[in-house]
């Protein structure tokens, strides 16, 4: 809940800001006394708008809210409505506990599973979820999981033309999930996007790997860059597939995008190195979750696949 005082404050600041700024003009907001709850109210949007791989234009635009209120907001200095907090979590597909930052208060055993995994190393609570996995899921045996490798990482490191390669090498079939997604919905990817909305985007991808995953028990999977944003999506693949993470620099994530010709990621945005560092380090520590990572930068195709290769040796598909 916002506190009244603090809003009533800001919103006085912004104001007399606007009553003392010339007509026709609005003032730096970034001289306005920032409310700490709003400042992490900001840097949580941020977050969770990197980690779906959308603009601030796109997240406005899809949520028929202003833009400029999104970047006030994301400033720390926007104290926003429910509603307008409500609009952005149904694009994010995220709850309004999650963007506050409160998820795990919704019942007693929540609070009191939260408390058993509070202060847990990475390394525990890998186990942790592994073990609530074995509970609740059909379980894998480790070796089937290793039949399957799933290379992911952001859209320029490779995952296309290195699984291709990979999958001749070991003469296993090749899945590109992107088109596993277009056959299970009937439409291309830009079509569901642009008809149904990301969240349907996401039900399909679930499907997609789920269809996958009982079709091809050996194949390699190229997935798409954003399928860590839906952790349930990312559970399942991490539960079934032996993951390699591809990473580049941003800079040849960019050019080896542009070189295929396809622009449309970045089109109309004038920040786009900036858009593509954030959404990379967002996503940073959900790749790092992968059995392996394999970096690409500088390296020939030819280059890259003798490393991953040899990576890969004795691991998987073995």
């Amino acid at each position: 809940m916002l506190r009244r005082s603090s809003g009533s404050g800001i919103i006085s600041s912004i104001a007399q800001s606007l009553r003392r700024a010339p007509k026709g003009s609005m003032s730096d907001l970034s001289d306005l006394p920032k409310d700490p709850f709003l400042v992490t109210l900001g840097e949580r949007l941020k977050m969770l708008r990197a980690r779906r791989g959308l603009t601030r234009k796109a997240l406005a635009r899809t949520a028929d809210v202003s833009e400029r209120h999104v970047a006030n907001v994301e400033s720390g200095v926007g104290n926003a409505s429910i509603q307008f907090l409500r609009q952005l979590s149904m694009v994010l597909n995220c709850s309004l506990a999650e963007m506050i930052g409160d998820e795990t208060a919704s019942s007693p055993e929540w609070l009191m599973i939260r408390e058993i995994l509070r202060g847990r190393s990475e390394a525990e609570l890998a186990m942790a979820r592994t073990a609530l996995g074995d509970v609740f899921e059909k379980p894998t045996s480790e070796a089937a999981r290793r039949q399957r490798i799933a290379l992911i990482g952001l859209r320029g490191a490779g995952k296309s033309s290195l699984g291709h390669a990979l999958a001749d090498h070991y003469k296993v079939p090749f899945v590109e999930l992107n088109r596993q997604i277009e056959a299970t919905a009937g439409c291309s990817v830009a079509e569901i996007h642009a008809l149904y909305g990301q969240n349907a985007y996401r039900r399909y991808e679930y499907r997609a790997l789920e269809d996958s995953i009982r079709l091809f028990p050996n194949a390699v999977i190229a997935t798409p860059g954003g399928i860590v944003s839906e952790p349930a999506t990312f559970n399942l693949l991490l539960s079934h597939c032996y993951t390699v993470w591809l990473k580049a620099s941003p800079e040849e994530h960019m050019g080896r995008v542009i070189a295929q010709g396809d622009k449309r990621p970045m089109a109309g945005n004038r920040e786009a190195m900036d858009d593509l560092k954030h959404i990379l380090e967002s996503r940073a520590e959900y790749y790092s979750k992968a059995d392996a990572i394999f970096d690409t930068s500088g390296m020939a195709e030819h280059d890259a696949l003798t490393g991953l290769m040899k990576q890969l040796r004795g691991a998987a598909l073995v």
